[in-house]
């Protein structure tokens, strides 16, 4: 689903210790006028206070990085009052990465490969930005659901699920699937709107900042199987 047009240039904020990595995003962002780059971070302790001071609507989120990884940065980014609207793209290598599914419970948006081309990073900064979640790539739903197998085990999930309607789970079993509103309306047979409801009514009873905690939910629980 493509982003709404804004007003003001989405502001990015680039977390990687390597310059070049670094270097190579700004010159692929800084010519797209709506995205403006206003910051750098070489670990995630910089990042935490470049947050802070910039205020950015995108953190692309390195996870291997000296003083504080990517992980802990995410999570003290979104536990950080004042910092609410600041969503996290994390950069994974994907084949080596085994914290991805803690990063998406620490508070991220979602995650891009390292080796994404520029239309994908792109879009996945615009998804972002616009408050949805990147979790609709096949990738994605594996990686949850490898993480998650491993732990739903030792987790008394499906009691989370109690404070939810039956309609709520349907719509919950939907968004883990990677489903947008308007493909979660169509199975269901409502509005976009409706579903948008629904989907926010489990986000504020499941206590989940964002679609990405709901996924992460949805496999928790079992409600969806890996």
């Amino acid at each position: 689903m493509s982003a709404p047009p804004r007003i003001q240039p989405i502001r990015v904020l680039l977390v990687d210790d390597e310059r070049l990595v670094r270097s190579g995003f700004r010159v692929l962002l800084d010519v797209d006028d709506d995205i403006e780059v206003v910051g750098e971070a070489t670990n995630g302790a910089e990042a935490v206070e470049q947050a802070r001071a910039t205020r950015p609507d995108v953190v692309l989120m390195d996870i291997r990085m000296p003083r504080m990884d990517g992980i802990q940065a995410t999570r003290e980014i979104a536990s950080t009052r004042g910092l609410e609207d600041v969503h996290v793209l994390i950069l994974t290598t994907y084949d080596t990465d085994a914290y991805v599914f803690e990063g998406l419970r620490a508070g991220a948006s979602g995650f891009l490969l390292k080796d994404a081309g520029p239309a994908e990073l792109l879009h996945g900064i615009r998804v972002v930005a616009a408050g949805e979640s990147l979790l609709a790539p096949r990738v994605t739903r594996r990686l949850i659901a490898q993480f998650t197998e491993r732990r739903a085990a030792t987790e008394i999930a499906t009691d989370r699920l109690a404070v939810l309607t039956d309609r709520e789970r349907d719509v919950l079993a939907l968004v883990g699937q990677g489903l947008s509103n308007h493909e979660i309306g169509a199975k269901l047979f409502l509005s976009p709107a409706t579903a948008r409801t629904h989907v926010s009514r489990a986000m504020g009873k499941l206590g989940a900042r964002d679609r990405a905690q709901l996924v992460v939910v949805a496999y928790q629980t079992g409600l969806v199987s890996p």
